[in-house]
């Protein structure tokens, strides 16, 4: 387990904390300053898996714009068996069973405690904490996944996420029954993006890569992208393999903003979208949107039909339609090129939005006002500075320059 202590994005000493030891005792003697975060992160708990790049990218982007303290506890013996008895435990009774971290206590306060649990499974960690209910001022649970159909077999994970005050899902069905089910009224936040990571501003590279898949995908638009590309019409970059496992999260994350900037054309869908067994039914918008998006990419796909989704895409040819399992692709894509001053006016739009609305600064400024915080200068330097490049790239479109 480490204890990292950032103070608005200067710390990145790592302090070795034993089992049953204080947080307190644990802080750098150095700190000037107590933290007004104390973040719960689950990164040392689970092997490098890509899909947990977004929210790495998130916690970072909040030491650097916060004053935070980073408790982030290491599996102990057993970790595997144990964590599983739990998770059975906890699908048919709500006991919350300590699936083999140590534990910890607090002996000071925060203003606030974030916990960020990518998958319901997660929440059952955060019980080694001791202490956290009494001495921070308020809580946040941000719960990326949780689907409706799953609710009825996590009733310890249920019994951990009823305990913070504010929860935020990024499933928006999912908002009303789980507010039902815990008692407190829950709130929908999608994901966001290092959008300074993904622009391709100021410096935009050659698009040479026609088309990008990331991820999940449909069979059919695939096998006709597979034909354009053996035909030598398009460069397509999709996945070739289905191990989810890389060395490296944040170097895997860099490779990603660099294809997409690359990229002209990004395949967008809704989330597990190939596998309806699994939502039955609960269509809901992730990562791929904002990553497209901030990259400039033009967006190719489907979306879901939500007053969610209209509210943060609201802006003409956010995504160009194309029903899932289409093979029409080759015909939008045809249409598309013989538009060039639209691909341009969708490359901008898209990279102007994004930095301005779908920052990962943006979503803990919604954060910090929901609990009644207000933000620490190097939220508001960098918003700045995302609002200034938002203003070139608008005044590179009116001269005719740029993308």
């Amino acid at each position: 387990m480490d204890m990292r202590r950032n103070t608005q994005g200067n710390g990145n000493d790592q302090i070795p904390v034993q089992e049953n030891h204080t947080v307190n005792e644990l802080r750098s003697r150095e700190a000037s300053d107590p933290a007004r975060v104390l973040m719960f992160s689950q990164r040392n708990v689970y092997k490098p898996e890509a899909w947990r790049c977004t929210f790495h990218e998130f916690e970072r982007i909040v030491q650097q714009i916060d004053s935070v303290d980073v408790l982030a506890p290491s599996p102990g013996r057993f970790f595997r068996m144990r964590r599983n008895n739990a998770q059975r435990i906890g699908k048919v009774l709500p006991l919350v069973v300590n699936p083999g971290l140590p534990k910890m206590r607090l002996d000071r306060d925060y203003d606030l405690f974030l916990a960020v649990c990518e998958k319901p499974s997660e929440l059952l960690n955060i019980d080694v904490l001791r202490g956290w209910k009494e001495r921070c001022r308020t809580s946040v649970c941000w719960l990326p996944e949780m689907w409706i159909k799953d609710m009825p077999h996590l009733r310890a994970s249920l019994k951990v996420v009823s305990k913070f005050d504010h929860v935020f899902l990024n499933v928006a069905r999912t908002v009303e029954p789980l507010s039902k089910a815990i008692g407190k009224r829950c709130l929908f936040l999608p994901a966001g993006i290092d959008s300074s990571l993904f622009s391709p501003y100021p410096d935009p590279p050659a698009r040479f890569i026609d088309v990008l898949s990331i991820g999940r995908r449909s069979e059919k638009t695939h096998a006709v992208l597979l034909q354009m590309a053996r035909r030598k019409k398009i460069f397509y970059h999709y996945d070739t393999m289905k191990d989810l496992h890389v060395y490296d999260l944040e170097q895997h994350r860099l490779l990603m903003a660099n294809l997409a900037k690359r990229s002209r054309y990004f395949i967008v869908n809704p989330g597990k979208i190939d596998t309806p067994h699994e939502i039955e039914g609960q269509i809901e918008f992730g990562y791929r949107y904002f990553e497209g998006a901030a990259a400039g990419a033009i967006l190719v796909g489907d979306h879901p039909d939500s007053q969610e989704f209209r509210q943060y895409f609201p802006w003409r040819d956010a995504v160009i339609r194309l029903p899932f399992d289409s093979d029409r692709i080759s015909e939008v894509l045809e249409e598309l090129e013989m538009q060039p001053e639209r691909q341009a006016s969708i490359r901008r739009a898209n990279i102007v939005q994004t930095v301005l609305n779908h920052d990962w600064a943006n979503r803990w400024e919604t954060i910090l006002a929901t609990v009644g915080l207000g933000p620490l200068p190097a939220l508001l330097e960098r918003k700045a500075s995302l609002k200034e490049l938002s203003a070139r790239i608008g005044q590179e479109g009116r001269d005719g320059s740029g993308e």
